[in-house]
């Protein structure tokens, strides 16, 4: 889990949390729970709902909008992830990995 400066988990990790925490809830209260039961085909029609949605805040230069999609989509992914087996820290190696010197990513920029 990555930390943030104040050492608490970083947001995205707590949000993680609370997805995993909701998803063996009663699917008819919880909207995370009803959503992961869904399976990931559902998720990620979602996510790429709220894409879309962001794309346009940003094309619309609607910082305010965009603010809020953009919540919405990290939290679609982190569902998406979570309808998967996937952990954060999965793609932060990913990411570490692509910031090392000699990979391909760490080239291009």
């Amino acid at each position: 889990m990555a930390k943030a400066l104040t050492g608490d988990l970083h947001p995205l990790d707590r949000l993680f949390e609370r997805i995993l925490a909701r998803a063996n809830d009663d699917p008819e209260k919880s909207r995370t729970a009803r959503l992961i039961k869904q399976g990931t085909h559902k998720c990620a029609k979602k996510l790429g709902e709220e894409a879309v949605e962001a794309a346009l805040a940003a094309v619309e230069r609607d910082k305010d909008a965009l603010i809020g999609e953009s919540s919405d989509v990290l939290f679609h992914l982190l569902v998406v992830w979570a309808s998967l087996g996937l952990k954060p820290a999965d793609i932060y190696a990913e990411l570490a990995r692509s910031e090392a010197p000699g990979s391909k990513a760490a080239r291009k920029s």
